[in-house]
């Protein structure tokens, strides 16, 4: 049996954890590819290093904050419309989508490519 702590446990702890697990694995993601895009740019010393520790922030900060706008989203639609299926996940990732696209040029696609994504991820993990 499948317990879903989406009822009992609040939509604010559902985001933060999101963030923190986002928010580290974009940490590591900047460490990874910050040196690799240093290198690119021929960067040394201190001048490598200041670009490495931005890249880390700025990436583990938009993963965070990825997370925590499709988390809440996903939450609240699941709330309200107290179902627990794609449109939750489909419509959290156009609104989180829109949200990191609204910059671009080309925020509509964005958001429709995030959104596609994120419900080919949810029906992949309820394919399990």
């Amino acid at each position: 049996m499948e317990v879903d702590i989406a009822d009992d446990v609040p939509c604010s702890s559902i985001a933060v954890d999101s963030v923190i697990r986002m928010g580290t694995a974009g940490l590591i993601w900047g460490s990874c590819s910050g040196p690799y895009d240093a290198s690119k740019l021929g960067l040394a010393g201190i001048h490598r290093a200041s670009f490495i520790a931005k890249s880390v922030g700025r990436l583990g900060f938009q993963w965070g904050m990825f997370a925590a706008i499709f988390s809440s989203t996903r939450c609240g639609f699941q709330r309200y419309r107290r179902r627990n299926d794609w449109v939750n996940v489909l419509t959290a990732g156009v609104v989180a989508g829109a949200a990191f696209g609204a910059g671009t040029r080309n925020w509509k696609q964005v958001a429709g490519a995030t959104g596609l994504v994120c419900l080919l991820c949810h029906v992949a993990e309820d394919s399990r």
